[in-house]
């Protein structure tokens, strides 16, 4: 069974995934978050091979999650800076983060995201609804114009 191309699929979630859903690019991306921006330190921090990471590193800046930049050093040197785009990936990434601490990384303490203002831990990431309050799922539903679409 093949995939669904996802350029016609009316889910965001799809598409979002399209763009960002290999193991590689989402490391890449953390990454990026970290402050890393050189090819060689991208390598070097992931242990990943050169082709995928050039692969990988291509389809981010023609995804426009990442920009290649010239930085003019000895030569042509390039760094990969986080877009608006990359960025907002910040919460998606916290709110998987929180995920895996909680129901997989059982065996050791997990990296804590600390806020440089105050030195506390960042808060859990929370679907809110229209008033600011936390919502559950089985309190939400799909538009019905996406269930049936005209």
């Amino acid at each position: 069974m093949n995939r669904p191309d996802p350029a016609t699929d009316p889910c965001s979630l799809a598409r979002g995934l399209a763009e960002v859903g290999d193991w590689w690019s989402l490391m890449i991306i953390r990454e990026a978050m970290y402050g890393t921006r050189r090819f060689s330190d991208f390598q070097s921090h992931l242990g990943v091979a050169r082709n995928i990471l050039t692969d990988r590193l291509n389809k981010l800046v023609g995804n426009d999650i990442l920009r290649k930049v010239d930085v003019g050093e000895r030569g042509t040197r390039f760094e990969y800076r986080l877009t608006d785009k990359g960025r907002d990936l910040f919460v998606v990434l916290t709110a998987l983060r929180q995920w895996a601490d909680k129901w997989v990384f059982n065996d050791l303490p997990p990296l804590q995201l600390i806020d440089r203002q105050n030195g506390n831990p960042v808060q859990r990431v929370q679907v809110l609804d229209s008033n600011g309050n936390p919502i559950k799922l089985h309190q939400v539903t799909i538009a019905e114009a996406f269930i049936n679409p005209q």
